[in-house]
């Protein structure tokens, strides 16, 4: 063991670089790198706000009455006047959602998604549930989003029909390209369209209300698509009236999202996130509605060849003109961008999921725009192979849809009915920290719990509704496809658990002595029993050795500097700090510099310390630095790079 008495004083340098990244094709895409600093200038107000983080939920108004009709055409159109009624509850169990989550948003400012909340009160197995039915939400929302928008573009252009799978990973790519270049940047983009797309629904429905009440002149739909039905002829019955109530639900997919990236927002970011959800609330009842009304009036037939929004807006609009243009247009626009919403979300969760070890921690390092680039393109990856299977239609997504968002709806309501429980045992004064949160007493606590409790109960009979009627449709695969993620989440974590005892400083020896031969640089990520075997075989080279640690996270750093100070050996650390989160142009910056201050016949040896993972299976679940290293500098003459492996046994 290592004892405090032969710990020698460590020098720590801390040396900034002037290194900024060149313009390449990459920043041309995406934009030029924005440093660590900037970080706080990239955050968003609610006008941004509700375009970034709502865009999913109001864009449901453009199939939710639709996902309605075509479960009721089983029953003949007869069944279609039950559709507002249904739309009603809806919009009902929208209130009770809304105001649950605008507690969350209070309780937790730095973020209260499902994952959260569910991780501090119910514990990690529930919060792991919730991780893994929210990523899946997110990712068949990019997809039904994308397929729904495409279908608008099909309605008005039907020569494009063959082409919609590829029209869709097309839209994929620009919305992934778009979400690259940062949150600000992207919200700004998207901002526009979300609010044209408003203007332009209540327009439709405004002149459609118009013509129905006030001139009487709205009529019905001229040569309407042969209607669909999913199955055989049927009478109308509870469990048809429930199996509707259920497609019509993925109008609230969508609804956590802005829990979830309340960091985004300026300060007072509770107040603005809240303010926000209202907003959204409002703008989506209030359309859903109204389409679902004017539905049932005008006599919709549901059908893949032509969307409810498109006969709607032909029939208010009077055919084809330019406002049925621009409504389309606009709907194709809200259906895409919706994606956005999972884009902004998806990397943030899995983020989180990753920090707490659960999936690989490349999936927490921001990217040169300040977003978490990795996360990003594997959600875009995903959606788009889910889209060639599915041929991109909406009608075979649906019932994939929606189940995963009410699970998590489920344990983050429970979570947070059980968080104001434990504040209502807390004595006046008394305050109790927590992972995600701090608990201090509350006025009207019991009512705060029976609002979530409430809201708990109503989303999981909506999921269970969902899982009964859905499960022929292909809810199934929803069902198996959470336990599997939960299992490889654990899996993940059993692994990264395993190797982090392996490398733990717990039981670490004195280093033998060492003779000095050479000027040795050893790059350092963190200090850990491989980083200490490396030290060993560096010192044995030389009495001039020099640890460099390039500063990416500050806080991580951190850790890395007071480890390095007891278990260093005083051999001085010299901290790179990095404002574009770069890590191999600082360092090879810092080596090009000392080379080319070395004296005649010097030779300068770079010490790299490498993990060697003994299983396929696992190796990719790690960084290999050292690769990326050897390839930089076995370019420079006079330098000798020595990998010095760290196995462990998995």
């Amino acid at each position: 063991m290592l004892k405090q008495d032969d710990i020698t004083p460590t020098s720590i340098i801390v040396r900034d670089t002037n290194f900024k990244p060149p313009r390449t094709l990459s920043s041309w895409l995406i934009g030029h790198p924005l440093s660590t600093a900037d970080a706080p200038h990239q955050t968003i107000g609610k006008a941004i706000g509700l375009a970034v983080f709502a865009s999913d939920a109001l864009s449901s108004t453009a199939y939710a009455t639709q996902e309605i009709l075509v479960i009721l055409a089983v029953a003949g159109t007869m069944s279609f006047g039950i559709v507002f009624p249904i739309s009603i509850a809806i919009v009902l169990l929208l209130g009770i959602v809304t105001i649950s989550y605008e507690q969350t948003i209070h309780a937790y400012p730095d973020g209260g998604g499902a994952y959260i909340v569910a991780r501090d009160n119910l514990g990690e197995f529930p919060a792991l549930i919730a991780g893994a039915a929210l990523l899946t939400d997110y990712v068949l929302t990019v997809s039904v989003s994308i397929a729904s928008g495409v279908a608008q573009i099909t309605s008005a252009f039907p020569f494009l029909y063959d082409f919609r799978v590829v029209l869709s990973v097309g839209f994929i790519l620009f919305v992934m390209i778009m979400n690259l270049r940062g949150v600000k940047e992207s919200g700004t983009a998207f901002a526009i369209p979300t609010y044209f797309f408003v203007v332009m629904m209540f327009i439709a429905v405004g002149t459609g209300f118009f013509r129905l009440f006030i001139t009487g002149s709205l009529g019905t739909v001229v040569e309407p698509p042969e209607m669909e039905m999913l199955g055989e002829i049927s009478k109308i019955t509870p469990f048809l009236i429930l199996h509707a109530f259920a497609s019509g639900t993925t109008a609230l997919t969508g609804v956590e999202a802005i829990s979830n990236g309340i960091t985004a927002f300026k300060e007072p970011r509770s107040k603005n996130a809240g303010i926000t959800l209202i907003w959204m609330a409002l703008i989506l009842g209030t359309l859903f509605l109204g389409i679902s009304y004017l539905a049932k009036e005008i006599h919709v037939i549901p059908s893949e060849s032509e969307t409810v929004i498109s006969q709607l807006a032909r029939t208010v609009f009077a055919e084809r003109g330019t406002l049925y243009l621009m409504l389309i247009g606009a709907t194709t626009v809200i259906l895409i961008m919706a994606a956005n919403t999972a884009f902004a979300d998806f990397p943030r969760l899995s983020a989180l999921v990753a920090k707490d070890g659960f999936l690989p921690r490349q999936l927490t390092y921001r990217g040169s725009r300040l977003v978490f680039s990795s996360g990003i393109v594997t959600l875009a990856a995903i959606a788009s192979i889910i889209l060639v299977i599915f041929k991109a239609s909406v009608t075979r997504l649906i019932p994939l849809y929606a189940i995963g968002v009410f699970m998590s709806f489920t344990l983050s309501q429970g979570g947070m009915a059980l968080r104001w429980y434990k504040i209502g045992k807390l004595k006046p004064g008394e305050e109790k920290s927590e992972r995600g949160s701090t608990l201090r007493p509350v006025r009207g606590w019991p009512i705060k719990m029976v609002i979530n409790g409430f809201g708990a109960v109503c989303t999981a009979v909506v999921m269970m509704v969902f899982a009964v009627t859905k499960f022929n449709d292909g809810a199934y695969v929803v069902l198996i496809l959470i336990p599997t993620l939960v299992a490889v989440f654990w899996w993940i974590h059993h692994h990264y658990k395993g190797l982090a005892g392996k490398l733990s400083l717990d039981k670490v020896g004195t280093m033998p002595p060492h003779h000095a031969r050479h000027r040795v640089i050893m790059p350092v990520s963190g200090v850990h029993q491989g980083t200490l075997v490396a030290l060993r075989y560096a010192r044995i080279l030389s009495d001039d050795v020099t640890a460099v640690h390039v500063v990416i996270e500050p806080f991580e750093s951190e850790k890395v500097r007071k480890k390095w100070e007891t278990y260093g050996e005083g051999v001085r650390m010299v901290m790179l700090n990095s404002p574009y989160r770069l890590l191999l142009e600082p360092l090879l910056a810092y080596i090009r510099d000392i080379a080319q201050q070395r004296q005649p016949g010097e030779i300068m040896t770079i010490v790299v310390p490498e993990f060697v993972s003994n299983s396929r299976l696992t190796a990719p679940l790690h960084m290999n630095t050292a690769e990326l290293l050897r390839g930089q500098l076995k370019r420079y003459p006079g330098v000798v790079i020595i990998d010095v492996p760290y196995h462990v046994q998995e």
